[in-house]
Order: C-alpha cells, then sequence, then structure tokens
C-alpha cells in the first residue's frame, strides 16, 4: 500500500514584508487584493494571515457568495491558519450595499472565529467590513 508523504515548510518565500499596524494598513493592504468591479457585486470573504511581530505571511480567499452573504467555514479558516504557523488572522468580507453597520450574522461568526482561534494559540485581531472607498473595523468599534 503506498501512502503519500506530507511535506511542510516553514521558511516564507516573501520578500517584501509588510507589517499591520492598525486596521488602516488592513483595510488597504486587502483593497489592493479586491476586485474593484465585483466588490459592490458579489460578498466575499479574505483572511489575512499574520506573524507573531504582525508581518503578513498572506492572504487566503476564504469564500465567495452571493448578493448579501458568503460561506465561513471555520474549520477550512483555522486549518489553512494552522498550515501557515499565523499566529494572528484579520477576517476581511465586503458589503455589496455599501453598508458599513455590522450585521448580526457577522458578529455571531466573529465570536465564533475568535473562540475557534483561541482553542490554538492564534489571535483574532480583527474583522473588517470593506466598501470601495472606506472599511469598518470591529477592533476600533469596540466589537471585539
Amino acid at each position: 500500500m503506498k501512502v503519500a508523504e506530507i511535506k511542510i515548510s516553514y521558511s516564507s518565500r516573501n520578500s517584501n514584508k509588510f507589517k499591520i499596524q492598525n486596521s488602516a494598513d488592513a483595510y488597504n493592504l486587502v483593497a489592493e487584493k479586491w476586485n474593484k468591479d465585483l466588490i459592490e457585486l458579489q460578498e466575499e470573504m479574505k483572511v489575512i494571515l499574520l506573524n507573531r511581530a504582525n508581518i503578513v505571511l498572506g492572504i487566503f480567499e476564504l469564500s465567495k457568495g452571493g448578493t448579501n452573504s458568503t460561506v465561513v467555514d471555520v474549520k477550512l479558516l483555522v486549518s489553512v491558519a494552522l498550515k501557515c504557523n499565523a499566529h494572528s488572522i484579520i477576517m476581511c468580507h465586503n458589503h455589496p450595499s455599501g453598508n458599513l453597520k455590522a450585521s448580526k450574522a457577522d458578529i455571531e461568526i466573529t465570536n465564533k472565529v475568535k473562540k475557534a482561534c483561541s482553542y490554538f494559540d492564534m489571535v483574532l485581531l480583527d474583522h473588517l467590513i470593506v466598501t470601495k472607498d472606506e472599511h469598518l473595523s470591529f477592533a476600533d468599534e469596540g466589537l471585539l
């Protein structure tokens, strides 16, 4: 019987090290990666993965949904963060309506991810709601 060998590497080939110092830094970074033609059409969830010094390891595109929601698979989110050996994460999703108000579902999934991260000594630093021109930070608003 043949079983595939698993290889794990923790070296970063990213020579452009970017440090997140505040929610504006996170917004500016993730806004560059968003398709501006779809930001007002389709809801998406992206996750910024960071090391212990808040240096960006990468951005994971977790899901794309419909016009007013997207699925957040907590198991998948945490598994990707663990595989990257991330110390902390920042969740980012858009509201195609342009409304920056956090919904009840947004707050519930934030709390669920925060709890899941705590089991693995990871930190949910923030959850951003993004639009074409601005953002809402759960951390800045005291919602974390």
